[in-house]
């Protein structure tokens, strides 16, 4: 490969690794200045819905500058997965260009802020699970989320959303992104708020 090629590739690559560095570490600053405050009625991040990348996930654009978003305490269906389609396309109509206001809470090994997103006065997080395209996303909820727990079971009795599936495709986002390499998945057909409950935060 001729020299000025081998440059000119090594320049980009630095340059895309200098990029995320900076925005790590924006986020990083952001969720620094941030988190010390919550708790102390916070004032929510505001913000505008550039891209929706599927159910639980979203670009942002903050005063500060560009920001990926994790919806904080949900789990939606990957894009294989029945139901996955429907709940991108749902959160899209719900908040993409829109103006949001973001309550952080971390950021995560993929240098995501995990966050609350409101819509006017709409709580988006628990929109989506009352709505039936999400579920309450256990292992990573903390106990004043547990009003998910209860959404998800009102919307699996009302088959809403993906629980308006047949039984066998209720398969749990975080089982089915391990179908190849663990056990059959657990069957949530009869759990109860109080099973998710006492389920929360568990790892």
């Amino acid at each position: 490969m001729p020299p000025a090629i081998m440059l000119l590739r090594s320049s980009a690559a630095t340059s895309f690794r200098g990029l995320r560095a900076m925005r790590g570490l924006l986020l990083a600053l952001i969720l620094g200045l941030c988190l010390p405050l919550m708790g102390q009625s916070l004032p929510a991040l505001p913000g505008t819905v550039t891209r929706v990348l599927d159910g639980d996930t979203a670009d942002g654009q903050l005063a500060s500058g560009p920001i990926r978003v994790r919806f904080n305490g949900i789990d939606t269906p990957e894009k294989n997965q029945p139901w996955g389609h429907e709940a991108t396309e749902a959160l899209s109509r719900m908040i993409a260009g829109k103006h949001v206001q973001l309550e952080p809470f971390e950021q995560d090994k993929y240098e995501r802020m995990i966050a609350n997103v409101i819509l006017d006065n709409l709580g988006v997080n628990a929109e989506m699970v009352r709505q039936g395209h999400a579920w309450a996303y256990r292992k990573y909820m903390k106990r004043e989320n547990a009003v998910l727990c209860t959404l998800e079971d009102a919307a699996r009795k009302a088959r809403r959303g993906l629980w308006s599936l047949p039984k066998h495709d209720w398969i749990a986002p975080w089982d089915w992104r391990h179908l190849k390499t663990r056990a059959d998945p657990i069957d949530y057909s009869h759990e109860t708020v109080a099973d998710c409950v006492a389920a929360i935060g568990k790892r």
